[in-house]
């Protein structure tokens, strides 16, 4: 039984991912302006969203809403193969009459980490941009978006060494570009989120583009 991961991917639009015989598992994490659609072909895999946890086996199909918290892992050692397709979507805070202006400022601290994830952010900063208490800042930003500001910061910065990694840059090159210390944190981080290191990743996805050109 081989073990194997590959990609395909045309643009930021649309992705599609196809694990075979896999076994890792993914620590809880978000797709952040991204629907993922998902469907099990052998095997099964236990997915617990906002923690709720339901096993699914080959023929389900199952989908998860940009932004909400989520993880993946194996019902057992035979692992678990499947297809998911990852959709960019547009989205929206709908506010109701309860909730106070600032929720419009986490929004721009979103929108503003995901833009520039490599840049150094420190919880104090994001505290005094958005007019908050840093613990309830932290508190507040994790009900929206299921993370802290510090994971969601080094998710967007995973994401983006993804995309330098696509194209063709070096896993050194990366690890600065992307905002990481050094390489040994990137390879702990990467591998975390991804379930591969920066090199593997670079391996699976050298061919994706033509694959869906």
């Amino acid at each position: 039984m081989i073990n194997h991961i590959s990609y395909q991917k045309k643009n930021d639009e649309i992705e599609c991912v196809h694990y075979k015989n896999w076994t890792k598992a993914y620590p809880p994490h978000t797709h952040a302006e991204h629907l993922t659609l998902g469907i099990v072909e052998e095997g099964k895999v236990c997915i617990v969203m906002e923690g709720a946890s339901k096993i699914y086996k080959a023929g389900d199909e199952f989908k998860i809403p940009p932004d909400v918290l989520h993880e993946i892992k194996p019902v057992d050692e035979k692992g678990y193969s499947m297809l998911v397709t990852c959709l960019r979507v547009q989205t929206k805070v709908v506010q109701d009459a309860g909730q106070k202006a600032t929720d419009g400022l986490l929004v721009e601290l979103k929108d503003s980490i995901l833009d520039q994830p490599e840049n150094l952010y420190l919880i104090e900063e994001m505290a005094k941009d958005t007019n908050i208490s840093p613990f309830h800042l932290i508190r507040k930003f994790k009900k929206m978006y299921g993370l802290t500001p510090h994971q969601f910061q080094i998710q967007c910065k995973v994401r983006k060494a993804q995309k330098l990694l696509e194209k063709e840059k070096s896993v050194c090159e990366v690890t600065y570009d992307a905002g990481f210390c050094d390489q040994s944190h990137l390879d702990r981080c990467f591998q975390k989120i991804v379930g591969l290191t920066p090199k593997e990743y670079k391996e699976a996805s050298a061919s994706k583009s033509d694959s869906m050109s």
